[in-house]
């Protein structure tokens, strides 16, 4: 291969090195800064760093070869790594001392892979004596100041608070992002380079001491903030377990966050709140400092600026842990959801989601009162997540690649919604009535969704439909109207999404038997779909399966009334099995169990239908020759219920084609 002939590869880094350290023209460097990123030479000297980085990571670091392919690249990668990457490494920090020194720009991309190859650079033994000189200066004049808040940040904190928290909330979704690289960079010294944890955290000691010391109208927030960042980014280094200095981490927070709550400066308080949340593993000695952050944390939910109140929101969830604040928090609780509510529908962010399902699962005694109303302004906030979404749709342009964020972003906002209004049903068992009304104020949002054929959503969906019917133990008129989407949304080509419907369908069945029987439209509509599932061609064995389960539910469930459903399942799997269609072996067991359930539904009636198509003796044989791949219990109960059901009948109902074999059946119940 030509990547292992030395002059390839010294051309080859020669190139990219030549790249990554040319001087750009000043028509490379426009005013506007996405123009800049987007010029070609910026382009080009991004894929340089890349390259250099793949080459360093794939081939070139002997302790990080795969076995498989690292048989063939270890001289490669021992010439490499002494030879080669310590001259990247050389040009790299070139490129970051004229940086730091503003003697040259740096793109988004150009940074963000010059902080991989350090960070790789940690790992590796070899390459750590290159870059163990220059750390200091590194984490001072590069790390810090890459982890704290750009002009660009405080305007849109100020001036653009949606985007800010979509921006640090959603930092590590930016692939190029030097953020991430820069936190990565930070967990992978400290981890690897334990004793250079001290490096950071003597820094950042420095850092806010100045800021506590310094007069009010000399304090360098912004240092303060991405001190604080740097520390909350090695939490679970801190609080390890072999970590001597856990022990200082209350009167650390005491003595530096607890005054940001009060601070006037926006993103300090969003900074706290964020920094208990990152301790959140932290055992409190005094309680009342425990409770010094939940009302301080409260406070701060009331903020008037709104990346402080979702900061505050995020930091309320892991309080729960705490038996002394879930105590206090339940005089508050409702209020707090109404908080969390507002919160909700003034941001999309799905972390939100998060911490509304945990409260209404830890507090579904306090919130059950509530729980109409809640309900309500849950479904309101979903139909104006969709609406926005739908009408996104409608308008948007050519700019593909910014609608697909944005349908992203909402619809994992949307499913967050579904997901606590599934967690509310839940709570609500022992309810029904509450559960009635429920079902009403829900009917929107199943109704818009599958309309809309929203598929990202189905399944959060059909289970809260599985939620209602199962929690109230019978379907009521409103489920049945679910029921007949569910229908229609099938017919409309989601057959492939049977199996989130199916524990819903199976509740139908179950609680809905004689609904089912005294209006046949709704039991041929679900015959239908297992007949579909069986007559389309690009539904696979899984779905198959599916439908095999739920022509089970219908014969176990309505017993004597579906005779003719019967006749068909029967004549499904027997075609089936003679044409050989079942390959996995469960589904070919499911298949099997459809004319077993059969037989146990009426086994005079399928005996002689099998007779009739000349299958009767062959599916015995089947049956009792595969007998031990029947390994789940219901398997096992299935096929004893149906033989005892057999030995019931005359020796007249039986066929002369089985009725040798007929001992057998003791034999196989054994």
């Amino acid at each position: 291969m030509p990547l292992l002939e030395q002059p390839v590869v010294i051309g080859w880094c020669s190139l990219f090195l030549q790249t990554v350290a040319k001087d750009v023209s000043v028509i490379a460097l426009p005013e506007d800064l996405a123009e800049r990123e987007a010029n070609h030479w910026w382009k080009a000297k991004k894929w340089a760093f890349f390259n250099l980085n793949r080459l360093f990571v794939r081939y070139g670091n002997p302790s990080a070869l795969h076995k498989g392919n690292g048989e063939n690249y270890t001289e490669f990668a021992k010439n490499f790594i002494v030879n080669f990457a310590p001259e990247i490494l050389k040009g790299y920090l070139q490129e970051i001392e004229k940086w730091v020194a503003k003697t040259t720009w740096l793109s988004r991309p150009c940074l963000s892979y010059s902080l991989v190859f350090l960070d790789e650079c940690v790992k590796s033994k070899e390459m750590w004596n290159h870059l163990k000189p220059h750390l200091d200066s590194l984490v001072t004049h590069v790390i810090f100041p890459v982890m704290s808040l750009s002009p660009d940040d405080i305007e849109k904190f100020e001036t653009d608070p949606e985007e800010y928290l979509h921006h640090k909330l959603n930092y590590f979704e930016e692939a190029s992002a030097p953020d991430v690289a820069a936190t990565n960079f930070l967990v992978t010294l400290t981890k690897v380079r334990r004793k250079h944890t001290f490096t950071i955290l003597t820094f950042v000691n420095k850092i806010v001491s100045e800021y506590e010391a310094a007069e009010d109208d000399k304090k360098n927030h912004i240092a303060k903030e991405g001190a604080l960042r740097m520390i909350g980014t090695l939490s679970g280094v801190i609080l390890g377990k072999k970590s001597p200095i856990a022990e200082q981490v209350e009167y650390f927070l005491v003595r530096f966050v607890f005054p940001d709550f009060k601070s006037p400066q926006g993103v300090l308080r969003a900074r706290a709140c964020n920094t208990v949340e990152k301790f959140e593993q932290l055992e409190f000695k005094d309680s009342n400092n425990l409770l010094t952050i939940y009302r301080n944390i409260l406070d701060c939910m009331a903020d008037p600026t709104l990346p402080v109140r979702v900061e505050a929101a995020l930091a309320l969830q892991p309080l729960i842990r705490h038996d002394l604040i879930r105590t206090n928090m339940q005089q508050n609780i409702p209020q707090i959801m109404q908080q969390l509510l507002k919160l909700a529908n003034e941001v999309d962010v799905d972390a939100l989601s998060n911490v509304m399902e945990d409260f209404v699962e830890v507090f579904a005694t306090e919130l059950t009162p509530f729980a109409l109303a809640l309900s309500e302004q849950l479904r309101d906030t979903y139909l104006r997540i969709i609406r926005e979404l739908l009408d996104k749709n409608e308008k948007r342009d050519d700019d593909t690649e910014t609608y697909g964020e944005y349908l992203d972003d909402k619809s994992i906002t949307a499913l967050g919604v579904l997901q606590t209004i599934g967690t509310l049903i839940l709570t609500l068992e022992s309810t029904p009535d509450v559960l009635l009304h429920m079902e009403s104020i829900l009917m929107p949002v199943i109704k818009v969704t599958l309309e809309n054929k929203l598929y990202d959503l189905y399944n959060e969906v059909f289970e809260i439909i599985d939620s209602c019917t199962f929690a109230a133990k019978s379907i009521s008129p409103t489920m049945w109207q679910a029921f007949e989407l569910i229908h229609t949304t099938f017919k409309a080509g989601a057959e492939l999404y049977l199996e989130d419907m199916l524990p819903a369908l199976d509740n139908f069945v179950h609680y809905g038997a004689k609904h089912l029987i005294d209006n046949p439209q709704y039991l041929e509509a679900i015959f239908s779909m297992v007949s579909d599932m069986f007559s389309d061609s690009k539904v696979g064995g899984v779905d198959r399966i599916c439908a095999c389960r739920l022509a089970e539910g219908i014969m176990l469930n309505l017993r004597g009334h579906v005779d003719q459903y019967v006749l068909a399942f029967i004549d499904i799997g027997t075609r089936m099995l003679i044409n050989n269609e079942a390959k996995a072996k469960s589904y070919k067991i499911h298949l099997m169990e459809m004319i077993i359930n059969a037989i146990y539904y009426n086994p005079a009636l399928t005996l002689h239908a099998l007779e009739t198509k000349g299958w009767a003796s062959k599916f015995f044989s089947l049956w009792f020759s595969s007998i031990e791949s029947f390994t789940r219990v219901h398997d096992k109960k299935l096929s004893i219920a149906a033989i005892v059901v057999l030995l019931t009948l005359n020796p007249d109902q039986v066929p002369l084609s089985v009725q040798q074999g007929w001992p057998r059946l003791l034999q196989a119940s054994r």
